[in-house]
């Protein structure tokens, strides 16, 4: 899942009323972070959401063996860490700033106080919920119907937006990550698009597509 299907939601805020945006951003606090820095652990309480203001944040989760999967990219107005605002439990996963990034804090509690004094507001909640939910459908059908070239080939156009020249805005070990497959199958992957000429590698994580439409197509099938 990345940036432009899974975490591809406005901040909440930007549904809101004049006002009641100016009440929470009140609240905000913002936070600078360089390459690599976390913004919180798995397990960290949870007491406040956070949105996206510049650069990019990486949201990922580990197995028991230490092994880490990407779950999600996200660029400015990426809204993150709000689950615990519904059920109060511990993050669920790590965030780490994947450049120098510019996150606002928004604490839990002036939020719930405008939910509960707003009622009919939960209704974009529950639509960023279900957007969610189907977001997590279809990347459970991926790895299921679809092998590592078409999930590669999914995540490049995902990771790409609409310009066909972009850096890599992750390592190749976070693509395998996002892929759910080794660093060595991906390169695979790559390699056999750099060969068919559907894509161009130059520099350090600077790509080229010169086939969107083959990509494209190799992301569904």
């Amino acid at each position: 899942m990345a940036e432009r299907r899974l975490h591809n939601i406005e901040a909440m805020a930007h549904h809101l009323e004049p006002a009641i945006q100016e009440r929470l951003a009140a609240t905000a606090i913002r936070h600078r972070y360089s390459r690599n820095q976390r913004v919180f652990a798995e397990g960290d309480p949870s007491e406040s959401l956070y949105i996206v203001i510049e650069g990019r944040v990486a949201i990922a989760t580990h197995s028991g063996d230490g092994r880490e999967t990407l779950v999600a990219v996200l660029g400015p107005s990426g809204l993150f860490g709000d689950l615990g605002l519904f059920d109060g439990a511990p993050r669920a996963s790590e965030v780490r700033a994947l450049m120098d990034t510019v996150v606002a804090e928004v604490p839990y509690g002036p939020i719930t106080e405008v939910m509960q004094e707003n009622p009919h507001l939960l209704w974009g909640v529950i639509r960023m919920l279900a957007q969610r939910v189907r977001a997590t459908d279809e990347a459970l059908a991926d790895t299921v119907f679809l092998d590592v070239p078409a999930r590669t080939a999914k995540r490049l156009l995902e990771l790409s937006g609409d310009s066909d020249d972009f850096k890599l805005p992750i390592t190749q070990e976070e693509l395998a990550g996002m892929v759910g497959a080794s660093r060595e199958r991906v390169n695979k992957a790559l390699a056999l698009f750099v060969k068919l000429g559907w894509l161009r590698v130059s520099g350090r994580n600077r790509y080229r597509i010169l086939d969107r439409a083959a990509i494209a197509e190799r992301s569904v099938s």
